[in-house]
């Protein structure tokens, strides 16, 4: 059994993911060396980043939320700052429909 299995997943070596500085320092000078991904945020937030984004995630299938805050702590301040007259506010100030406004407060009185 190989030393670098953990549950079943293959696990690489710790300084697998240390390249070269001359190689790092050739793929800030041409973008094209890296794979896409890794080239958009490089671009975007500097290559410390994107290398850091890899040791981080490297292999792993990442997808992000629509939702950038937490829905359920979202709701709850919804139902805290309603004052009966306020829903269009209230759906303008966190990007939802009146309609779900409404159907959060709705939930919040059920409970």
């Amino acid at each position: 059994m190989d030393k670098h299995k953990d549950n079943g997943i293959l696990l690489g070596k710790p300084d697998a993911v240390e390249y070269g500085r001359e190689v790092v320092e050739m793929a800030e000078n041409d973008t094209e060396l890296l794979n896409n991904v890794y080239r958009e945020i490089s671009e975007k937030l500097g290559m410390d980043t994107a290398m850091e984004i890899y040791r981080m995630f490297r292999g792993q299938q990442i997808s992000f939320p629509v939702r950038f805050f937490n829905p359920v702590k979202i709701h709850q301040t919804i139902v805290q700052e309603y004052n009966g007259k306020n829903i269009r506010m209230l759906a303008i100030k966190y990007d939802y429909s009146e309609k779900t406004v409404r159907r959060i407060i709705k939930e919040s009185l059920e409970k």
